[in-house]
C-alpha cells in the first residue's frame, strides 16, 4: 500500500509536466529536507522544480518501497545493470535545476542516484520527496542549488562537502599499505577547457568562478592505492568492502578524477560495478579492478569513499 500511494504521488506530481515538473506543497517540501539530512531547511535549499519523466518517478518509488530494511548499497547498483550510459545528462536546461534520469546514466549520476537511494533507505525514507532532498543534498554545495557553480563537478569537491562537512561519507585513508600514495591536487581542467562545457561556452561569467573553486582544491592532498597494489586481492580485502565508492586517481592534465564506480567482491577478486562508457550501459565489469586500471594508462590508483550510516540524534 505504502508504495502504491509514493506511485499516485508521483505520478501526480508529473502529470502536467512529463519532463518538468514542480514539487508539490514548497513549504512542506523544504521542511522534509530538512528532516531528511538533520539540517535548517533555509541550508538544504531543496529546489522548487525538477526535471524529470514519470518513468524515473516510478523507478525510484519501487526501489524506495521495495528495498529490504538493510539493503545493502550494491542492492540498488545491481537493479540500473543494463542501463545506457549516456554523457551530459545534467545538462539539459538553461538554468541549473535538479536532473533525476534514471533510464541513462554516465558514471557520476550513477553513483548519486545509487547513493541517494541507499541513504534514504538507511533513514526509512521512501517518498520521493524523500529522494530529491538527499540527492540535492549530495550533487550541490550544501545542498543548495544556487545556479550552475554550486553543483560539485570534481568529485575532489563532492568528498569534501560530503564527508569532511556533513559526515555522509568518509574517504578512506587506512591502512598503508594499501593506501600508501599520495595525490597532490592540480586542478584546472574545466577553466582549461570551457568550450567542453555547454554552461560555461554559455556563460563567461561562470569560468572566474569555476576556477576560485579550482583554487581552493589545488594543493590538497589525499591518500589513495596505486595500481600496483591493487594486484593484491587479500590486502585489498582488509580495507574495501562491497558498496564502497571506488574513485579512479589520473594522471590526466588538471583532473583528479577518472571514473566513479562501486566495490563488487566476486569468488574473493574485487571489481568495479559502473556506468561503463565502454559497454555503453552500467554493467558489472567481468575483468578484476586491477585489469581494468592497467588497460589504462591515465589511470593512477583508486580512492575508497565509503557511504556512513546515519548519524544518531
Amino acid at each position: 500500500m505504502r508504495y502504491i500511494f509514493s506511485i499516485i504521488i508521483a505520478w501526480l506530481s508529473g502529470v502536467f509536466s512529463i519532463v518538468e515538473a514542480a514539487v508539490p506543497s514548497a513549504s512542506a517540501v523544504v521542511a522534509l529536507a530538512s528532516d531528511v539530512v538533520g539540517l535548517p531547511s533555509a541550508v538544504v535549499g531543496l529546489p522548487s522544480d525538477v526535471t524529470y519523466t514519470k518513468a524515473d518517478s516510478i523507478t525510484i518509488c519501487r526501489l524506495l518501497n521495495e528495498a529490504p530494511p538493510n539493503a545493502g548499497t550494491l542492492w540498488f547498483a545491481q537493479h540500473f545493470i543494463g542501463v545506457p550510459y549516456v554523457a551530459h545528462t545534467l545538462e539539459v536546461n538553461d538554468t541549473e535545476k535538479l536532473v533525476v534520469n534514471t533510464r541513462q546514466l554516465d558514471c557520476t549520476t550513477f553513483v548519486e542516484t545509487v547513493t541517494a537511494l541507499k541513504m534514504c533507505v538507511d533513514r526509512r525514507l521512501c517518498r520521493w520527496t524523500d529522494f530529491l532532498a538527499m540527492l540535492t543534498k549530495l550533487r550541490y554545495r550544501g545542498g543548495v542549488i544556487a545556479g550552475y557553480a554550486s553543483r560539485l563537478h570534481y568529485f575532489s569537491d563532492w568528498i569534501i562537502d560530503n564527508g569532511e562537512s556533513l559526515h555522509l561519507v568518509t574517504d578512506i585513508q587506512m591502512p598503508r599499505p594499501p593506501f600508501s600514495a599520495i595525490q597532490t591536487l592540480s586542478i584546472n581542467f574545466m577553466s582549461t577547457h570551457v568550450q567542453s562545457y555547454k554552461a560555461l561556452k554559455a556563460d563567461g561569467r561562470l569560468v572566474p568562478l569555476i576556477r576560485l573553486q579550482e583554487k581552493k582544491l589545488t594543493g590538497r592532498k589525499w591518500r589513495y592505492i596505486p595500481k600496483a597494489q591493487t594486484a593484491n586481492a587479500k590486502l585489498l580485502s582488509t580495507c574495501v568492502r562491497d558498496g564502497d565508492i571506488i574513485a579512479i586517481t589520473t594522471k590526466k592534465k588538471g583532473l583528479d578524477i577518472a571514473h566513479l564506480g562501486f566495490a563488487a567482491w566476486h569468488d574473493g577478486q574485487l571489481h568495479l560495478l559502473n556506468a561503463s562508457s565502454i559497454h555503453k550501459c552500467v554493467v558489472d565489469e567481468p575483468m578484476t579492478l586491477h585489469d581494468y586500471l592497467s588497460k589504462h594508462p591515465s589511470f593512477t590508483g583508486v580512492k575508497i569513499i565509503r557511504i556512513n550510516p546515519p548519524q544518531k540524534k
